[in-house]
């Protein structure tokens, strides 16, 4: 080979060229920048077709420049989520030190498999889990996790263990016909039946719990389930609380469910199963567990405290857990992928551990902390652990207590104003997150007695279609005729998680994770839905 060709690649692309690359990096900040101005309904060209039919590869080899052509359209026309009035879901900006700490990341690129690829940021993810064990078990003295591609995967290690637990050597065996199932409430993530198909227990094995009016799975119907089924001679392989419903931000009781779990498997002679909590979108709550109500520092309104209050008690039923999922990438305000599987206690893992013999080439792998040895994936970015450690770092204990208490008043102002509609009917009244489903109908109409003869079983189908419709087109008519410069973005969601008499129960829905929300985006809301 001519060596001129490989040192033209070399020098180009495997030495670090800073002025080349510095320019290019403030070019796309630049670019961001100026996104800020573009209202979030004015979207960007998208032709897929056409992106299928053009996948263009240059012939000779170019540049960095050239690397910043070919994907700066595709820059251009993503939106970062930075707006005040990006209420529509679990989604919020990334943070800037997160960003720090991700550049450093993707500079070095680690693998978290084994310490051989990764060394000190293998260490730093041991850190950065320990640091999020802590806050959301409220200490514990033998946790052990990893960061996955994202919550569905996080799920997913958690009903994994529970079928370990309770049928050994499935792993090498398969389940051989025996009957498992899992338990999951109405409200809780479609990625559950996900996993319970992935894992080969079948979806139609997973069973869902009603909820009450505040979306908590219905504590006596767990119950009855679980008799249900123990008398059938099915084991239960886990049971998937939600802390944090995608749309109405239902909270399941953790504790109590751990009793009931523990006494149901004793008194039927069953091994108890995985206590996995789904804790994606509503971890990051418990950053105000140890905020002093008493001297209420950041001036919090009444409505927030008294949240907080009775906030504090489901939170702190985490540590009954036996494993949870948390997305530092929500509402931790992280980069993708930030999400992480975390055990109470690291001696659950070996229910998931390979031996020697099944990773021949990570033979310097060390069952003390080379993850490659359990996990489902082998090749694991650091992002993660990065994101994590430069954010809780950087904005500080106190600082994410003002970030969520933020977004719990923001919360607690729209349900405030909504209420005093007659028009208008918040569904998740008795959540404890920072997120609002309700209704909107035609102006004449008492939206809570409407919804009160729905729980009550006196309106047929026919009826509460008929709301269901005015409901949604009135959603559609605010989105078509809003000003995309000062009216927020919302989302429409079909079953919000609560199904009284077996119905799915549509509704208006904004989640307030952006910072940036304020004051003036609730008043504006609620100005677009009195001139509909």
């Amino acid at each position: 080979m001519k060596k001129e060709l490989l040192a033209g690649i070399v020098d180009n692309f495997f030495n670090c060229s800073r002025p080349e690359i510095q320019q290019i990096i403030n070019e796309l900040i630049n670019t961001l920048k100026a996104e800020e101005q573009i209202s979030v309904t004015e979207l960007m060209s998208r032709n897929y077709d056409t992106a299928q039919s053009n996948p263009e590869i240059h012939y000779i080899p170019g540049n960095l420049k050239d690397a910043r052509d070919a994907i700066f359209p595709f820059f251009w026309g993503t939106d970062g989520w930075y707006s005040k009035l990006h209420l529509e879901n679990v989604k919020g900006p990334a943070n800037y030190a997160s960003l720090i700490g991700s550049i450093a990341c993707l500079l070095k690129n680690p693998n978290l498999c084994v310490d051989t690829y990764s060394q000190r940021s293998n260490e730093l993810e041991l850190k950065a889990i320990t640091a999020l064990a802590n806050l959301v078990f409220y200490h514990t003295e033998n946790p052990w996790g990893i960061f996955t591609m994202g919550g569905t995967i996080s799920n997913l290690y958690g009903g994994k263990i529970g079928i370990e637990k309770v049928h050994p050597g499935a792993m090498k065996q398969g389940l051989k016909g025996v009957n498992l199932a899992g338990i999951v409430s109405e409200a809780a993530h479609y990625s559950n039946e996900t996993l319970a198909g992935w894992l080969g227990l079948g979806t139609e094995n997973l069973h869902s719990i009603p909820t009450d009016d505040s979306c908590s799975m219905d504590l006596e119907l767990l119950e009855e389930k679980i008799e249900i089924l123990y008398n059938q001679n099915i084991t239960i392989a886990f049971v998937i609380a939600t802390f944090g419903s995608t749309d109405a931000f239902g909270i399941d009781d953790i504790s109590s469910i751990r009793r009931i779990i523990d006494e149901k498997s004793r008194k039927y002679n069953k091994p108890v199963p995985q206590l996995h909590v789904d804790a994606a979108a509503g971890w990051s709550l418990c950053f105000l567990n140890e905020y002093n109500l008493e001297d209420n520092e950041f001036g919090l309104s009444s409505e927030v405290i008294s949240v907080i209050e009775k906030l504090r008690k489901y939170s702190l039923g985490i540590r009954y857990a036996d494993s949870i999922t948390l997305d530092f990438h929500k509402m931790g305000w992280g980069h993708y992928p930030a999400s992480a599987f975390i055990v109470y206690n690291r001696d659950d893992l070996k229910y998931l551990f390979r031996s020697m013999e099944q990773v021949p080439y990570f033979s310097e792998a060390d069952y003390r902390h080379d993850p490659a040895l359990f996990t489902l994936e082998t090749s694991r970015p650091g992002i993660g652990p990065y994101s994590v450690m430069a954010s809780l770092n950087g904005i500080g204990l106190k600082g994410y207590q003002i970030l969520v208490a933020h977004s719990l008043e923001m919360t607690a102002l729209l349900r405030k104003k909504l209420n005093s509609l007659e028009y208008c009917r918040v569904l998740n009244q008795h959540c404890m997150g920072p997120s609002i489903v309700w209704w909107v109908l035609p102006k004449g109409r008492n939206a809570s007695q409407i919804y009160d003869r729905i729980i009550s079983g006196e309106l047929n189908e026919k009826e509460y279609s008929r709301y269901f419709n005015e409901i949604h087109r009135l959603f559609e008519k605010r989105k078509n005729s809003c000003n995309p410069e000062i009216d927020a973005s919302l989302s429409f969601t079909t079953s919000m998680g609560y199904n009284p008499n077996g119905i799915s129960m549509p509704g208006w829905k904004a989640v307030f994770f952006n910072p940036k929300t304020d004051e003036s985006v609730i008043r504006q809301i609620v100005k677009s839905i009195e001139e509909l």
